[in-house]
């Protein structure tokens, strides 16, 4: 069997119940979503949950597919819902910060020379809400209307979670730039 199959070849297959295909489209697809599931989850044992629930449902819904527009595009889509239904299912509380606390935005020039391992670990460590609402306006684009709509907030909950996401991986990149910069100076 060939290694390097298309996606529309993939996909004909899957929609057959081709086990084979399943599992190359599986393997094509896993790497590049797992990395989305991480910045969702708290952990990577939780990454993983969300990428098996997601395959799961990408598959079941592959019928719906029309072949129109990116395929990838559509698959992410089902990954960053599965991860917002994950965290609807472990909501408790959101803690809503009042903007007039935070007016100190991070910089473009803070991300400079940060490893993506840091960031992302970084992001893992935020809390629940602030997480979920830096992932989906930060990385995913969504408005503060559609977040506020997806997580059952306010905009203003929204934006006030975006900035003391924001607050909070300043913080932490401050205090990974004066740990590295204390190492050097040793």
């Amino acid at each position: 069997m060939k290694a390097n199959f298309t996606i529309e070849y993939l996909l004909e297959g899957c929609r057959k119940g081709d086990r084979q295909a399943q599992e190359n489209l599986y393997r094509a697809l896993a790497p590049k979503m797992m990395g989305i599931c991480l910045r969702y989850a708290t952990d990577r044992a939780d990454a993983e949950d969300i990428l098996q629930t997601g395959f799961i449902r990408m598959f079941q819904k592959l019928v719906d597919f029309r072949m129109e527009g990116s395929f990838e595009g559509w698959v992410r889509r089902i990954m960053v819902n599965t991860a917002i239904e994950a965290y609807r299912k472990n909501l408790r509380t959101l803690t809503a910060v009042s903007l007039d606390e935070l007016n100190e935005e991070v910089s473009q020039a803070d991300w400079n020379g940060l490893e993506l391992q840091d960031l992302l670990k970084m992001i893992q460590e935020l809390p629940n809400g602030y997480r979920m609402v830096f992932n989906l306006y930060a990385i995913e684009g969504y408005s503060h209307r559609e977040i506020a709509d997806e997580l059952g907030i306010s905009e203003s909950g929204s934006k006030s979670q975006l900035s003391r996401a924001r607050a909070l991986l300043k913080e932490k990149i401050k205090e990974l730039e004066e740990n590295d910069h204390a190492r050097k100076v040793r």
